[in-house]
């Protein structure tokens, strides 16, 4: 049964804030009721029942404005606790002032221009074609309809009483997190290869490597992360280790074997007999984000170099086994290795905190590429930025060093400050929920641009 608008009155004027750490304040005509739960629907459903309290009090239904990661919904409920969504503009200017209106998904609309009924006659000088011809025919567009239906939302407080029976349209923060989710899902034809550079070190570079990694790893990718470090790098030290400790240059050196025509993706003891050779024995898979590490040597007492012909055969052999290479960098933006890490890049990332040196040296990296060369210089234009906030309280300085890139790159991504990123092992699920949205909000930045 519909609910009676008929019966709402200007008063109350209620709403809801629902915060990320299970925190939320109840607002009655300017009056805050601060709530606290163990997890998100116990706090939604808290919130609720004093709602629905004081419809019940009233003997009529009220209007709430509810917000929460997935947006803001206006929602109006019965005495009896059924619940309807109302679209923005049937909500009163006075229930809605105390937060931002944001349009909903399902307000959208479609303007459709229909051809004239008849064709304009042909002018002088012209032939008429017939109506239907082999190549028109030929060129027709189908007649299948593309998918229009949308799925119900599954997030928020909109997903939380489709959860009860409703069936109400995804907010536009949710159907953003899907077209991110479909371009980090996206299959490409070949192997393509990102470059994760910055010439300063602690710029993020190695958690941007292992958090866009998880993204695509996680959204069913065929991932691999590279150390493309001339010596010892960190991305080993920051991801799990498999039961070996085989780096790059092991691969350089059974690189025919890995190859060959025979080579598979699980022989093992092929491997052991030098006949072809398993790159699982090579990498270090990650078990929860889905993705695998080839590590640099970390061999300290090592001398070898990894030369440009080096990284030509690195690259020919983790193209053989996987979709998509991102691969990290040291330094020396002079070196062999990182100037053809360059040369095989389809897209470029450039990390950087919000210090002034690490922003500087993003701001260089970014110079150097388009003075270097014609190629060089549009994955320059093409590059997203991704600035990582060095601790909390920073989130005004981080949009501020954004702003300064956007003019040179085709995206500039904010990732929040979050202490499971600065030591110890990556792990994307230890992550909040602010800075994960965020990283595959990056991931989709790059995608765009693959």
């Amino acid at each position: 049964m519909a609910i009676e608008k008929s019966l709402i009155q200007p008063e109350p004027v209620i709403s809801a804030i629902i915060n990320g750490d299970n925190t939320g304040v109840l607002k009655i005509n300017g009056e805050e009721h601060p709530y606290e739960a163990l997890d998100v629907n116990d706090l939604r459903q808290a919130l609720m029942k004093r709602v629905i309290g004081e419809a019940a009090t009233l003997g009529r239904p009220v209007r709430v404005t509810s917000m929460d990661d997935s947006g803001v919904s206006y929602l109006v409920v019965s005495p009896a606790g059924e619940v309807e969504e109302e679209q923005p503009e049937a909500v009163p200017e006075d229930a809605s002032t105390i937060i931002e209106r944001i349009p909903s998904a399902t307000s959208a609309t479609t303007t459709v221009t229909k051809a004239p009924a008849t064709p304009a006659a042909p002018t002088a000088g012209t032939s008429a074609e017939a109506p239907a011809t082999r190549r028109s025919i030929r060129e027709a567009s189908s007649f299948l309809a593309a998918p229009s239906a949308v799925e119900p939302a599954s997030q928020g407080i909109r997903g939380w009483l489709n959860s009860l029976g409703m069936s109400l349209a995804p907010s536009e923060e949710e159907l953003s997190e899907r077209e991110d989710i479909r371009l980090a899902s996206k299959h490409f034809a070949g192997t393509r290869t990102i470059a994760v550079a910055n010439q300063k070190g602690g710029s993020n570079k190695t958690p941007t490597v292992a958090d866009l990694a998880a993204v695509f790893g996680r959204n069913g990718g065929s991932v691999v992360a590279w150390d493309n470090n001339p010596t010892t790098g960190t991305l080993g030290w920051r991801t799990e280790k498999g039961d070996h400790s085989r780096s790059a240059l092991d691969v350089i050196a059974a690189a025919d074997a890995l190859l060959s025509p025979t080579a598979q993706s699980a022989d093992i003891n092929a491997f052991v007999h030098h006949q072809s050779a398993d790159i699982n024995a090579f990498v270090h898979h990650q078990s929860t984000d889905k993705y695998d590490v080839l590590r640099s040597d970390a061999d300290v007492a090592g001398t070898h170099e990894v030369t440009a012909e080096e990284v030509d055969i690195l690259h020919r052999v983790v193209s053989k086994y996987y979709r998509l290479i991102l691969m990290d960098s040291g330094n020396n933006h002079r070196s062999a290795e990182w100037n053809r890490m360059i040369d095989h890049a389809d897209q470029l990332v450039v990390p950087t905190t919000n210090e002034e040196d690490r922003v500087e040296a993003a701001l260089l990296t970014l110079q150097g590429l388009d003075l270097k060369g014609e190629r060089s210089a549009d994955l320059a234009s093409n590059a997203v930025v991704i600035v990582s906030e060095r601790q909390r309280g920073e989130a005004r300085l981080s949009q501020e060093t954004a702003e300064k890139f956007r003019p040179y790159v085709r995206d500039v991504v904010v990732v929040p400050f979050d202490e499971a990123l600065k030591s110890g092992q990556i792990r994307f699920g230890a992550l909040q929920p602010a800075t994960r949205r965020a990283w595959l909000r990056a991931a989709a930045a790059v995608a765009r641009g693959l």
